[in-house]
């Protein structure tokens, strides 16, 4: 078994996704005769988190612990070297195939009740194919008998092609930024001033940026919040998203594999520490399913 397990293939027209077993992860989206998300193979796990699924909780739980109904929760420290619990519990389990045709895959995971982590919730991803773009609806039931806090975040490089990332320019729909030390909050959340290059387009050569941006609503008339990444041409790639993603986290790292330069855009519910802070945290009742979608699709 490779250390990705299986990879689930679904194809429509040019455009084609690969989706890794463990983790459900998100390994290449390409349309348009162009890769729009960095890949990577099922030989080695996805670097720097590439793809995928962060749940029950997206980014950072500051030293892994918590407080849920007056008892205090200790998480694994996954980020060690930090002293954080870091994007969830199951991006290192095998998830179970629910559904696979040709333009559709789905597949479920449960983060069962472990230290730090109260109730079962089941976590039921769907991707789907359809007019060059691609869909990912993600379904969370509470398995327990009470009421539990929920996160959802997922961790896609994007790209346009082949173009170096430093030619690229990334336009966020997004309002306000937290202040982050250590990747953790640290100060009061401040809105983005109007002409701030990140609303308009910021060319992402010389900028390194591992920041949460809040705030993230469809604009007038629409209905989705979209996020772009776009080439001097206008081509690009554009990731939209449901209202509930109201949070986007923006990486740039100068080593990912086989690129060097890459920028994450990772649409999330609630910002990093939100288990501890509360901000926009979802509550999953029993019984009572919570759906969001978000998405990525050529511009252009």
């Amino acid at each position: 078994m490779d250390a990705c397990g299986r990879a689930f293939e679904i194809t429509d027209g040019d455009a084609r996704a690969v989706v890794y077993e463990v983790g459900a992860t998100l390994a290449l989206f390409e349309s348009g005769g162009l890769a729009r998300t960095e890949t990577h193979p099922p030989t080695r796990r996805p670097p720097k988190g590439a793809g995928a699924v962060l749940a029950p909780w997206p980014n950072r739980v500051r030293g892994g612990c918590w407080r849920h109904d007056g008892t205090e929760q200790q998480l694994a420290l996954t980020e060690p070297d930090a002293g954080n619990a870091i994007h969830g519990l199951l991006r290192h389990v095998g998830w179970t195939v629910c559904e696979h045709t040709a333009a559709t895959l789905t597949l479920s995971a449960v983060a069962a009740v472990q230290p730090g982590w109260p109730q079962p919730v089941r976590v039921t991803v769907t991707w789907s194919l359809a007019d060059g773009g691609l869909t990912v609806s993600t379904t969370a039931t509470c398995l327990g008998d009470a009421p539990v806090p929920f996160g959802l975040g997922f961790h896609p490089y994007l790209r346009v092609g082949d173009i170096p990332t430093d030619e690229l320019a990334l336009t966020l729909g997004a309002d306000t930024e937290l202040p982050l030390t250590d990747q953790l909050p640290d100060g009061e959340v401040h809105r983005l001033a109007g002409a701030d290059p990140l609303r308009s387009g910021l060319v992402l050569a010389g900028q390194v940026l591992d920041a949460a941006y809040g705030g993230c609503r469809p604009a007038s008339g629409d209905d989705i919040t979209r996020h772009r990444l776009t080439a001097a041409d206008d081509q690009g790639t554009e990731l939209w998203a449901d209202p509930a993603f109201g949070w986007v986290q923006v990486f740039t790292p100068d080593d990912f594999p086989g690129r060097g330069r890459a920028v994450a855009v990772e649409p999330m519910t609630c910002p990093p520490d939100a288990l501890n802070s509360g901000t926009d945290l979802v509550t999953l009742v029993p019984g009572e399913p919570w759906t969001a979608s978000w998405g990525l699709r050529p511009i252009g």
